[in-house]
């Protein structure tokens, strides 16, 4: 409890943690409002369609949690006080995870209310499983992909090449590995931000090669790899 005490001081003491939560509010939920005044067809769906750029600003958050300790040199001090490199590393992860949990539920709930006033004649109701899942995996989505984006700083140690790094793979690799002749929509749906997009909006028959579940434990399992890796540089390289 209290590295993670530790970890939630140097966290918050940046501005840049308050900013990055605020604008992965401000986007989701604004991005839901937008659709929800303009469209007479609202779906549940379609409340959640701003959810990715909030994701987006939430890789940005995690990998800053790390990147900047390396780039002002607090990570030497931090591995001086705690030895237990595996410890340090794993609260700071559990911190940066349940920050991005608790954005991630705030925005997905925000986005749906909003959306139920705005477009109070659409049928928005949370009646079955899929449509809890549509909303409040947002949250699991999130923190997950927090922690891939601190193991990434990790590996990195670079703000600007783990940032580029995670926005230009979601926006960008992803989509366009499907171009690939022959294999690329093989490749594709095998790509971890895929699954994760599965979760959240897709169906048994969805075509994908996982169900939703099936896809958030793919998803954990290519984020607890990445991670792992990230646990066993850091061990073994110089602060």
């Amino acid at each position: 409890m209290t590295l993670l005490a530790v970890e939630r001081i140097k966290l918050f003491s940046t501005r840049s943690a308050w900013w990055c939560s605020a604008l992965a509010l401000a986007l989701t939920i604004g991005f839901a409002g937008l659709f929800a005044s303009q469209m007479d067809d609202m779906t549940l769906k379609m409340t959640q369609a701003g959810y990715q750029f909030g994701l987006m600003v939430v890789l940005v958050l995690a990998a800053l949690s790390i990147t900047t300790e390396y780039r002002f040199g607090t990570i030497r001090s931090t591995f001086l006080a705690v030895p237990n490199r595996t410890a340090a590393l794993t609260a700071k992860t559990v911190l940066v995870a349940l920050v991005a949990l608790v954005i991630g539920e705030i925005a997905a709930f925000g986005s749906w209310g909003v959306s139920t006033v705005l477009a109070s004649q659409a049928d928005l109701a949370l009646r079955t499983a899929d449509d809890w899942r549509m909303v409040a995996g947002v949250g699991l989505v999130f923190a997950l992909g927090a922690v891939l984006a601190v193991a990434v700083g990790a590996l990195l140690r670079q703000t600007a090449g783990a940032v580029t790094l995670l926005l230009i793979w979601s926006l960008l690799v992803e989509g366009l590995v499907g171009l690939i002749p022959q294999i690329g929509e093989t490749v594709q749906e095998w790509m971890p931000f895929m699954h994760a997009s599965n979760f959240l909006t897709g169906t048994p028959d969805s075509g994908m090669p996982l169900g939703p579940w099936g896809s958030l434990g793919y998803f954990a399992a290519v984020v607890l790899a990445v991670w792992v890796i990230a646990l066993v540089v850091v061990r073994r390289r110089d602060a």
